[in-house]
């Protein structure tokens, strides 16, 4: 007779039947859910591992076969260095100081900042008398009238350089004295619009410090570097940026960014899709963090993750299944309270194997910071602090802190600065 009745009705009488069921066995059946919530996202972590090592084996070969045929290249062109600043960061000198060491022919550097009263202005001018064969400028842009104060400094330094390669680097970037003989030459085959590099996490003192540089020489480059491999560079890391002038202009020029916090993202995106290569090279640069709290440390990263989330929603959300320790601890979890112990136990154990692999193979093998060799035990705890600030960035609001300014993000990945928003209203 049953065959007989409506859907709805048969419906509605499985759902009165689950209804009355003993609570316990509601219990059970929400614990066999997170179980399979479990092994779906072990399941999705170890593709992404496979992925992941598959795409380093593909790098290190194509950084080899690049550096063959770059090694014929002669004729190398003038270069400008574009360096935005602001404030008085930790091992500034340094880090300025190794742009300054390059041996390269012809090149020059130029400073950007809002007023002379920025305090790294001081340290600019202690290398400049340290080494005076350098070509060096210093522009101040002024109060910014576009939402991105480092774009509108950017935009003023491009406008006091004559060179046709520009080289964008943020100050608390490392390099060593052969960095742009490595990622100029790309740029001399006309079909290359752009160079990025990977970089390594070089930590401040404190545990949170090494966590996050951690991650960003593991975590960063493994997605890198499987995105390059499945779809090729469509995008450009912040560490470095070189360009062809060409290149640059044909997407707008670097106002294109000017509504964005990820500028580096939408400026690779754009000479992409103006029909030019971006390449991924095989250099490496080092990343100077500056020792902060966990509550700032987590905020930095927050914001990071909120950006790509309002760029590119689809990937963002997907971004949830590649960690793996979060899996392995509800997996162990959801395992022993459904009697299955030995399950459970296998679950994290892979997870923790899988983030360890991980930080050898990339963190190591790639990118070549030891840490992620000699701490590599620590990176299943820094796989599972990523996956708690991917879900951060899902909470609160779309408001953040950005060099001693507020800002809001809003759809699309741009931002708009609420104290000048504020200020353009009418009284």
């Amino acid at each position: 007779m049953s065959a007989f009745l409506h859907p709805a009705v048969t419906h509605a009488a499985d759902l009165a039947a689950f209804c009355a069921l003993p609570a316990v066995a509601h219990l059970t059946f929400l614990w066999k859910v997170l179980l399979a919530v479990a092994l779906l996202g072990t399941a999705s972590s170890t593709v992404f591992l496979i992925l992941a090592l598959v795409a380093a084996v593909r790098h290190l070969r194509l950084g080899r076969t690049r550096s063959a045929g770059q090694a014929a290249a002669v004729a190398l062109p003038r270069v400008t260095i574009l360096k935005p600043l602001h404030g008085a960061e930790p091992r500034l000198e340094e880090n300025l100081a190794s742009f300054f060491q390059q041996d390269y022919p012809a090149f020059e550097i130029i400073f950007g900042c809002r007023s002379a009263a920025d305090p790294a202005i001081g340290v600019v001018e202690s290398l400049r008398r340290r080494y005076p064969q350098v070509a060096v400028q210093v522009v101040y842009s002024g109060e910014p009238p576009w939402p991105s104060a480092k774009v509108w400094s950017l935009q003023n330094m491009i406008a006091a350089s004559t060179s046709d390669y520009l080289v964008i680097s943020d100050s608390d970037i490392l390099v060593r004295p052969d960095f742009l003989r490595a990622v100029i030459p790309p740029l001399l085959e006309p079909r290359n619009g752009l160079v990025t590099c990977l970089y390594a996490g070089i930590p401040a003192p404190g545990f949170w410090s090494h966590l996050e540089a951690l991650g960003m020489s593991v975590e960063m480059p493994s997605g890198v570097l499987t995105a390059d491999m499945l779809e090729g560079m469509q995008f450009a890391l912040g560490a470095v940026l070189a360009f062809r002038r060409d290149a640059l202009e044909s997407c707008g020029g670097i106002r294109c960014a000017a509504e964005y916090y990820s500028d580096d993202f939408v400026l690779g995106n754009r000479v992409y899709g103006a029909g030019y290569r971006v390449v991924l090279s095989h250099y490496r640069v080092g990343h100077v963090l500056c020792s902060q709290s966990w509550a700032k440390t987590f905020a930095t990263q927050v914001r990071w993750m909120q950006s790509t989330r309002y760029s590119r929603p689809k990937g963002h959300f997907g971004t949830g299944l590649t960690f793996a320790v979060p899996f392995g601890f509800l997996g162990l979890i959801a395992a022993v309270v459904l009697g299955h112990p030995a399950l459970g136990a296998s679950l994290l154990a892979w997870s923790l194997l899988n983030r360890i692999v991980q930080s050898i193979a990339i963190g190591y093998l790639v990118i070549g910071d030891p840490r992620a060799l000699s701490l590599c035990w620590l990176y299943p705890l820094r796989d599972l602090l990523g996956f708690i600030v991917w879900l951060g960035s899902y909470c609160g609001g779309s408001g953040f802190r950005w060099r001693g300014e507020l800002y809001r993000f809003t759809p699309g990945g741009r931002i708009v600065s609420i104290a000048r928003a504020a200020e353009a209203q009418p009284d």
